[in-house]
């Protein structure tokens, strides 16, 4: 007989569990994302990857199927967990969670300008921190918007995204 693998081990100071928050639309997941996700999962006992959509637009992959391409990304990485919301505050998510913190990965300071009056507004709003940690250089110009245009466009996204998400996102965007 197997035992179950352990889960997260409460924070020995307080017996709490040190769970975070990774917001995003993921439309598509990039290896910036990836990369991002799992030095936050290093940083805390778990790791929420929350996907939200705004139900009142469109994103080339569904909310579920935007999910299931992030769960196959991170292979399973432990103390992980992708869960979809929509048309809630972050700071709603991160209570329905119980997360104590917010983690944001920025590319350059035009990134840490668009992400700070967003920290702020949470942290008056609740209480909840926003950590952010600096991208991975090599991922700096990687975006989802300007992988979808470069797919959109026939562009090689190779090493930018997984090899499964490159080719969903080929498929997808050549049945449009």
């Amino acid at each position: 007989m197997t035992s179950p693998a352990p889960g997260p081990a409460p924070t020995p100071a307080t017996g709490a569990l040190r769970r975070a928050v990774c917001p995003g639309s993921y439309d598509p997941v990039t290896l910036g994302h990836v990369d991002v996700i799992r030095r936050a999962a290093a940083l805390h006992d778990e790791v929420v990857v929350a996907v939200l959509h705004n139900p009142a637009k469109q994103g080339v992959f569904t909310p579920d199927e935007r999910r299931e391409l992030i769960e196959d990304a991170l292979g399973g990485l432990p103390g992980v967990r992708v869960e979809v919301f929509g048309g809630q505050l972050l700071v709603d998510v991160c209570a329905a969670v119980g997360a104590q913190v917010v983690v944001k990965g920025l590319r350059s300071d035009v990134d840490f300008a668009y992400e700070l009056p967003m920290a702020l507004m949470n942290r008056h709003l609740s209480g909840v921190e926003t950590v952010f940690l600096p991208g991975d250089p090599a991922f700096g110009h990687v975006s989802s918007s300007l992988v979808k245009e470069v797919a959109r466009y026939g562009g090689d996204v190779t090493g930018l995204v997984t090899d499964r998400v490159r080719d969903a996102l080929v498929a997808r965007l050549h049945q449009q």
